[in-house]
């Protein structure tokens, strides 16, 4: 049976198919739900645009969290505001200008993109 490829990445050519973003986001989500996300809680996303990115908003959506994303390239003051103005506890983010705006807000629990997979023995346990 043909995999039908939802996504492919232009910086590195891999390519995802519908198969292993259902499967990486039902483990994402899970991962999520673990850690604390409930219906309706804000969870931020900062993350390059390709498959992590595809993955962390399914795995948002499917632990009924609503997706709020924050482009990689804002300066670190509008990444302040708009983290603040999120009321946000959950961030997936590798992108350290993101994870240091974080630092003054309601933000208490940073996943990685490792995180989401299960690739890493625990997930942070926040600051």
């Amino acid at each position: 049976m043909d995999q039908r490829i939802v996504m492919v990445d232009s910086g590195t050519g891999l390519k995802l198919t519908e198969e292993q973003l259902d499967e990486r986001s039902a483990v994402a989500a899970l991962r999520l739900r673990h850690k604390g996300v409930r219906a309706g809680d804000t969870v931020l996303i900062c993350l390059p645009v390709g498959p992590d990115l595809l993955v962390a908003t399914h795995a948002v959506i499917a632990a009924d969290g609503v997706a709020w994303p924050l482009p990689v390239d804002l300066d670190q003051a509008t990444l302040r505001d708009r983290i603040q103005e999120s009321a946000a506890r959950v961030m997936i983010s590798n992108v350290q200008r993101a994870l240091d705006a974080a630092e003054e807000s309601r933000v208490r629990i940073v996943m990685s993109v490792a995180d989401l997979s299960g690739a890493s023995p625990s997930c942070p346990a926040g600051r």
